[in-house]
């Protein structure tokens, strides 16, 4: 299975494990005299199957991210981190200029006698920073989706 492949499958359990947990709330208690939609028991018996079934997934996942070489990147583990942190810095980088261009304002000035507001930012630079870093971030993660569709999911390693 390719990495890739084990990640679609990690989301479609994941799901599973919710909707599971929703059926489980819904049926645990029921009206005296009437019978459950469905067996809460049972659908906990599934959850902890689908629960075992994921925590094998994500040791292999982990187990594959911190082995697998992207080679100026550093490992998968590095390049993940890497691209979290550029997400962020590119989310404080555009707040800070909308915010210093006044975007989200929502009260204009409507006398001349009211106080002018003025940027304590540079937002040009802000928005030309912010643009650099989404191209970092596009650039690393199609490196990192090239490598989730290039190698394969470390096999599983003995019972734990």
């Amino acid at each position: 299975m390719r990495l890739a492949e084990a990640l679609t499958a990690r989301a479609d359990l994941q799901r599973r494990i919710e909707q599971l947990r929703a059926r489980i709330v819904a049926n645990a208690r029921f009206q005296e005299g009437e019978e459950p939609a469905e067996d809460a028991a049972a659908l906990i018996r599934e959850a902890e199957d689908s629960l075992t079934e994921l925590r094998d997934l994500i040791r292999r996942i982990n187990a594959t991210n911190a082995r697998l070489d992207l080679g100026a990147d550093g490992t998968m583990t590095d390049a993940l981190a890497t691209r979290d942190v550029l997400r962020l810095r590119h989310s404080v980088l555009t707040d800070a200029a909308a915010a210093a261009s006044g975007a989200n304002d929502q009260f204009l000035r409507q006398m001349r006698s009211e106080l002018r507001q003025v940027s304590a930012l540079p937002v040009a630079r802000l928005r030309a920073q912010a643009d650099a870093v989404a191209q970092e971030l596009r650039e690393l993660d199609n490196r990192i989706q090239q490598a989730n569709w290039s190698n394969d999911l470390e096999e599983e390693s003995g019972s734990r």
